[in-house]
């Protein structure tokens, strides 16, 4: 494992030191853990990006059409009808 030195503000390093201790990890841990989840975020809007500029607008309108139209079964379903004040 190799370590990087980062500067935080004093205020946040309290906080990060204060959660560390209270949830039972170490600081190392929490800015591993941070760390993969920024880069795991990243990465999955990149792959995101990258599928939808693939996308064809017409092959899904083509698509969409062999969908039935039907009833919608459940009230819960439904989509809200908007009060006088919200059109």
């Amino acid at each position: 494992m190799s370590s990087i030195t980062i500067k935080v503000p004093e205020f946040l390093q309290q906080q990060i030191e204060k959660l560390s201790a209270d949830e039972g990890f170490t600081v190392d841990q929490f800015f591993t853990t941070a760390a993969s989840e920024k880069l795991s975020v990243i990465r999955e809007l990149d792959y995101i990006r990258n599928r939808a500029s693939l996308a064809n607008d017409r092959e899904f309108e083509e698509v969409l059409k062999h969908i039935p139209a039907i009833p919608i079964a459940e009230e819960w379903d439904r989509m809200p009808t908007p009060t006088k004040g919200e059109q």
